[in-house]
């Protein structure tokens, strides 16, 4: 990956910052610890599986999960699946419950879409029939 298709380090919009999951977050929702800065419900399942895509030891990748602040607290995740090949990038995103029904994925999507867009990169994303 080229510097040039680096998203930004630090993401925010007007009621959100999406900030990279450290590898110390990554170790912490990996082994069920705990943060004082995490909603009571946070880290999801999603969550702990997007934590997995960090590498132990390494820099946070800005094309890897991002914790979805609102509010002081972390009330979800948002992220690509890893850098753009030919061009596009996978994404998956999700809240905790009490945070859903306020716009608040919707925010974090165009923040992080904006980001994407300014770089000439497509962005798709998988629902699931469910959801």
């Amino acid at each position: 990956m080229s510097e040039a298709l680096a998203l930004p380090r630090d993401l925010a919009s007007s009621r959100l910052r999406l900030i990279l999951v450290s590898p110390e977050d990554a170790a912490d929702m990996l082994a069920g610890r705990r943060q004082s800065r995490w909603h009571p419900g946070y880290p999801r399942r999603d969550d702990i599986d997007a934590a997995s895509l960090v590498r132990p030891g390494a820099p946070a990748d800005p094309w890897g999960p991002r914790h979805i602040v609102w509010e002081q607290l972390a009330v979800g995740s948002i992220g690509c699946f890893g850098p753009p090949i030919e061009g596009e990038v996978e994404v998956g995103y999700g809240l905790v419950e009490q945070a859903r029904g306020r716009g608040l994925a919707t925010e974090a999507l165009a923040c992080l879409l904006a980001a994407t867009d300014a770089l000439g990169v497509r962005v798709r994303a998988s629902v699931a029939p469910s959801n």
